[in-house]
Order: structure tokens, then C-alpha cells, then sequence
């Protein structure tokens, strides 16, 4: 019942949202046709094409935002979620569908069937995107407001047993109490019979032991039974846990398994079985896909815009020293999976032979080896690094997926031996051309702090970051800053 209900009040707001979207459209084509033109007459042209000319994107708008809206996660039950958490995806949204709006039409040319060849508005998409992000942030405050206020007066709350008096279950009953607008109301605690109760606040009141548990639910109206247990307690507990849904009582798990690990954990369905997942790593499915499809279409239109120079530089290495063009390496990729790397030869033939000789010259701490003026490195390769042009093969790597654009850079197998095991996490991710090392002075980073950036981006990846990186990869290939 509760999870019907759940569902239509998700459905209501996703529907109010679909509504605000399509009054978004409609103000935004209002305000450029009625209200920007006289307010700005020297900047806002004032011919524009009547509403019935733009009505058959609508449907497209609603597409993009809906899908966002419901790939984020918008949806799930927001009592204990942070409004600036919120409101931030709501931004991201935002600023996504209107970036998807004007891909979609100027990739696809849509001012061809919709306005018969004349350009459709970017000013319209900005503001589509814009008066989108003021009235979904307007309604969500508003219903967090309204739903918090009544929750605070009193109304529209749940009662909560809690089961376990150690200092974890004390520090969520007080999280709880803190939070009067989740709507949680506590009836009481439950202790463990052999636990010593003379620690537990005086401000809590509790009500026996796990055996009471059952008289204590006939007597007192209690909706959810929340247990904060340790798990070797979790094997008693079955048939409480069964006597208490038969009651139709929600019975909720603090899954506090391993106290001392600081690791998300996600509750998967396999096959009719629960399965809790920890990892440290993104998972989400929609920007992954979205960061290998960029990979895969940034990466081919370079290797195809940048043909004439490869084979420039392929020319000019072939002319200036013997041996092959393009060198090939064994490096790890993905949780240490094995690939050949590519890249324009930089060094003289047998160079990996004399690598031993050069040992003390070796500048990074660790078990990377960089010598900033490496005597193996040919004349035509200190440009190449200098510029990272020698890196141009590896866009075949991302094509293959052996690499991304953006990622901690891929090490060769005798470094990884070597690597202590917190640094191994950075092997989580796909590897990338560039990363949050690259642009800050790569040799001027020792390698501890070379780690823990490339686990600074794993531990924050978005999309955005992605761009991020990006933009300012080209500044510092341009400049030299990044010179290997």
C-alpha cells in the first residue's frame, strides 16, 4: 500500500514537472516574441515565427527533460536529501536538456521541417533551458516546504521502533530527532538482552529488550521497526523479521556491516535476491554510456581532422631516425587489464634496454620513472612531447575502448607490481588520454599527489568534470605546460 502510494505521488510530481516543462516552452516563446524585443530593440530582433510554428518541438522538450528527470533519480523519496543537494541536480538537468535541445536541432537540422529552413532561435533554447530550471527549483522548494512544514507540525509522520542502544544506533536516533521534517516519529528503543543500557540518554526512553518486541507492536502503533544491529545479530532475527512483515510492519535494516569502511553501498535485485553492493567507483549507467559515446565521436572526428598532421609526423619521424613510426607498449587498463598503447615513437631504437643505466637520473619518487631530459629522446620527439602530439595514436585506443578521453593515465604492469594497495584503486576507471595530473604540471607533481588526484577525479567523475578537464587540457597542450 505504502509503495502504491509512493508510486502515485511520483508519478503526480513527475506529470506537474512535465507541465512546468511545457510552460517553460510556451513563456519562453512569449517573452522572445512579446516582451524582449521592446525591452531590448537594438539587440533582440523583433521577427519571429508564431507559436504554431515551434509547438512541433514540444514533444521533443518533453522527451529530453522527462528522460533526465527520471535517469537521475528525481523520483525516490527525498525526506532525508538535502534541498542544495536537490536543487543542484535540478540545475544539472537543466543545463543538460538545453544542451541536448540545441544538439538535437542543429545536428539534426530541425529548422528545416519545423521553420522550412530559417534558423530557430538559440536566444528561445537558452530561455527554454533557463525559465525550465527557475520553475522546477520554484515547485521543488515548494513542495519540500509544504511537505516539511506539515511534517514538522505534526502531520503526515511515521512511528519508529528502534532496535539496538550502542553509540551507532544512538548517533541515527539523534540524526533522526535532529530531523524533525523526515517525519519520523520515535515511539522508543529496544535493546539487545545482554547489552548494558546505562550509556543510553536519558532523553531516550527504552522499552525492553528484542524479546518484547512483539507485545510492545500490539500495544503501541508502530509503522516501522528499524534495526541498528550488529551482523552477527542478523541470523536471530529471521523470525522476528517474519513475524513482524506478517503484521504488514516495515521492517527497514541499518546496514552499518563493516563500521569502519567509508564505502557507498547500493541495494541490487539478482534473480529475486537481494544483493548489497559496495563500490567506489561510478556506476551510473546513463553518463557512462554517454562519456563512451563521447569518447568514441570526439576521438574519431579528431583522428580524422588530424590525419594529414599524423601523417606528417609519421613522415618526419621515419626521416630523422631508424625504426618504427609507432610505438607499441603493454599497459593496464580497467582494474588491470592488459592492452597495447600506441604512440608516435619519441626515442631512439633499443631505448628500453638502456633504461636501467638512467636509473639515477630517474626525477619522480615511486615507481615511475621520468627524466626531463632524457638522452634516449630524439630531436623530432622532444616536440612531439612537448606538445603531447606523440600521443595522437592513442585516439585509436579510445575508438577501441581501451582508453577514454579523460582518466588516470595508463600504467605499464612493472609499476603496478610495485603499487601499494590503496594506490591500486586508480586502475578502477578507464584510463585517459588526459586527467586531473596532466594539467597540473605533471612533473612538477610528485607521485603520491599524482595518486591521490587521479582518486579525486574517480571520486567525483561527472560528466561536467569531464568537460572540465578537457577544456583546460588544450591550454596547457598549446602552451608546453604539459611537457613529459
Amino acid at each position: 500500500m505504502l509503495k502504491e502510494q509512493a508510486r502515485a505521488l511520483a508519478t503526480g510530481v513527475f506529470l506537474l514537472d512535465l507541465t512546468l516543462i511545457t510552460g517553460a516552452f510556451l513563456l519562453a516563446h512569449w517573452l522572445r516574441t512579446a516582451v524582449l524585443p521592446e525591452l531590448f530593440p537594438e539587440s533582440v530582433p523583433p521577427a519571429f515565427y508564431p507559436l504554431e510554428a515551434y509547438l512541433p518541438l514540444l514533444p521533443l522538450v518533453l522527451i529530453i527533460w522527462g528522460t533526465l528527470l527520471l535517469v537521475t533519480g528525481r523520483y525516490r523519496s527525498h525526506r532525508t536529501v538535502p534541498l542544495g543537494v536537490e536543487a543542484r541536480s535540478v540545475i544539472k538537468v537543466c543545463l543538460g536538456g538545453m544542451a541536448l535541445l540545441a544538439l538535437t536541432i542543429f545536428s539534426f537540422r530541425l529548422d528545416r521541417v519545423v521553420l522550412e529552413n530559417d534558423q530557430i532561435s538559440r536566444l528561445w533554447v537558452a530561455l527554454v533551458g533557463a525559465l525550465a530550471c527557475v520553475l522546477l527549483l520554484s515547485e521543488k522548494i515548494a513542495l519540500r516546504t509544504v511537505s516539511r512544514w506539515v511534517r514538522s507540525k505534526g502531520y503526515n509522520y511515521r512511528t519508529l521502533l528502534i532496535v539496538g542502544t550502542h553509540p551507532g544506533a544512538i548517533a541515527l536516533v539523534d540524526s533522526i530527532r535532529e530531523h524533525r521534517y523526515w517525519g519520523y516519529r520515535i515511539v522508543g528503543l529496544i535493546s539487545h538482552p545482554d547489552a548494558d543500557t546505562t550509556q543510553v540518554p536519558e532523553r531516550y526512553k527504552v522499552l525492553g529488550t528484542i524479546d518484547d518486541i512483539m507485545p510492545i507492536v500490539h500495544d503501541e502503533a508502530v509503522d516501522d521497526v528499524l534495526f541498528c544491529v550488529g551482523r552477527r545479530d542478523l541470523n536471530r532475527l529471521e523470525d522476528l523479521f517474519l513475524a513482524l512483515s506478517e503484521q504488514g510492519i516495515c521492517t527497514r535494516f541499518a546496514l552499518n556491516l563493516f563500521p569502519h569502511a567509508r564505502v557507498p553501498a547500493r541495494l541490487e535485485d539478482l534473480d529475486g535476491t537481494p544483493v548489497l553492493s559496495f563500490s567506489t567507483v561510478p556506476e551510473g549507467l546513463l553518463p557512462l554510456a554517454a562519456k563512451r559515446v563521447t569518447d568514441v565521436v570526439i576521438a574519431a572526428v579528431m583522428l580524422a581532422l588530424a590525419l594529414p598532421i599524423v601523417l606528417g609526423i609519421g613522415l618526419a619521424i621515419k626521416l630523422t631516425s631508424d625504426g618504427r613510426v609507432v610505438y607499441r607498449q603493454t599497459r593496464c587498463g580497467l582494474n588491470g587489464r592488459r592492452f597495447t598503447l600506441y604512440k608516435f615513437r619519441t626515442m631512439v631504437e633499443g631505448a628500453e634496454e638502456r633504461k636501467r643505466e638512467l636509473m639515477h637520473l630517474n626525477e619522480m619518487d615511486g615507481p615511475v620513472f621520468k627524466v626531463r631530459e632524457d638522452p634516449r629522446v630524439t630531436k623530432i620527439g622532444r616536440i612531439l612531447r612537448r606538445f603531447s602530439l606523440d600521443e595522437l595514436p592513442q585516439l585509436w585506443n579510445v575508438v577501441r575502448g581501451d582508453m577514454s578521453l579523460v582518466g588516470p593515465r595508463p600504467p605499464i604492469p612493472e609499476e603496478v607490481a610495485q603499487y601499494q594497495r590503496w594506490q591500486r584503486r586508480r586502475l578502477s576507471m578507464k584510463p585517459g588520454l588526459t586527467c586531473l595530473w596532466q594539467i597540473s604540471g605533471r612533473n612538477h607533481v610528485d607521485f603520491d599527489r599524482w595518486i591521490e588526484l587521479d582518486l579525486e577525479y574517480i571520486d567525483s567523475w561527472s560528466p561536467w568534470l569531464d568537460l572540465k578537464i578537457l577544456a583546460k587540457t588544450v591550454p596547457a597542450v598549446l602552451s608546453g605546460r604539459g611537457a613529459s
